[in-house]
């Protein structure tokens, strides 16, 4: 088995500062794919306190105005992004990794991982399907103005063991005006409490093994985003992916085009762990995958099932060299932004 007895896993809200950071770099990328779909971009972002730094490198003949698309995105989100100070720091690509793409080849060196478990119709264990819904769930409201109190930046956090739901952290930005007990009386009534109807039947349900729940534990929270902490394109890869709970390569995915296989070939690995569980090869199924700069095949690539069996037999009959991927999964399109937040996996994507 791949996933431990107990666990615990993360997600965060839009308005955390390193998913700015994520957002912001994926739709500078968009915004290049739609004008230039053959774009090559890496782009990554810091953001402190009134500054937020764009720099990476980009081939392309799009025109991007870089400070434009900070603002647009930080506003979107629920923030003031008018009054950021804005430094471009981008370049164009390296000749010597150019040349090895122009060629079919991989973008970078590196390892990337998937995987798949019939745990839940997402193809993902409960308890990250969990944490995401919870932090979904804190923008909706926000939104919605269901609850008009409730800001951009949030935390959300679940506890498995043994497949019940121990514990339910969630930790939200407010307006400074709102009484804490508002807060916390809130969040359990709007957003814990239809999730513990949706999932009782994984509630702790002895004395010993009764499920908790917990909002705002350290009081009140009304400073968020840049102005209470910094951010950082990539520093989320946890949430992004699988929670922690299965290998990861290292590289992150926000602001990079299909070329860099940190992206396509962990896109490629869950797209094709999820196939394999799908059609019942198998209950759970992780995927690895090696590369070399510049070259279009992968250096390894392995399939395992919950067992241990080796399915990579049935891998192997997929494609993994990078142009495949971005044919058989579409990567050319502006489509990245969304996937920025709430997980990268478990969503309507051909990816999944």
């Amino acid at each position: 088995m791949f996933i431990p007895p107990i666990y615990t896993v993360e997600s965060v809200t839009s308005g955390h500062p390193d998913k700015i950071c994520d957002q912001i770099s994926d739709a500078i990328l968009d915004e290049c794919l739609r004008q230039d779909p053959l774009s090559r971009v890496a782009v990554e972002c810091f953001g402190s306190h009134g500054l937020l730094v764009v720099g990476g490198e980009v081939t392309t003949s799009a025109s991007v105005n870089f400070a434009e698309v900070v603002r647009r995105v930080v506003s979107e989100i629920g923030y003031d992004g008018d009054n950021l100070e804005v430094i471009d720091r981008v370049v164009k690509q390296s000749p010597e990794i150019a040349r090895g793409v122009d060629e079919g080849g991989a973008g970078d060196q590196g390892i990337m991982y998937g995987y798949a478990t019939d745990e839940t119709p997402e193809f993902l264990p409960r308890g990250v399907v969990l944490a995401h819904k919870l932090a979904r769930g804190l923008e909706t409201l926000r939104r919605n103005e269901t609850l008009p109190w409730l800001r951009p930046d949030g935390k959300t956090q679940v506890t498995m063991v043994n497949g019940r739901v121990r514990t339910i952290l969630v930790s939200t930005q407010h307006d400074e005006t709102v009484l804490l007990g508002e807060v916390r009386g809130g969040v359990f009534k709007h957003l814990i409490a239809p999730i513990i109807e949706a999932y009782q039947t994984y509630l702790g349900s002895s004395k010993e093994e009764q499920t908790r729940f917990i909002v705002n534990p350290a009081g009140a929270w009304s400073v968020g985003g840049f102005e209470a902490d910094t951010g950082l394109t990539g520093r989320k890869i946890m949430v992004d992916t699988y929670g922690g709970l299965i290998s990861h390569g290292g590289g992150c995915f926000s602001g990079k085009d299909a070329t860099k296989v940190d992206r396509s070939g962990a896109y490629m690995a869950r797209f094709v762990a999820r196939d394999l569980v799908s059609r019942g090869e198998a209950k759970q199924c992780l995927i690895s995958v090696a590369y070399a700069i510049g070259v279009a095949d992968p250096v390894m690539m392995t399939a395992h099932d919950e067992q241990g069996r080796d399915l990579s037999h049935l891998a192997k009959v997929y494609d993994f060299r990078p142009q495949a991927i971005i044919e058989r999964l579409d990567l050319r399109k502006p489509i990245f932004r969304p996937t920025a937040c709430y997980g990268h996996f478990g969503r309507e994507t051909v990816w999944g």
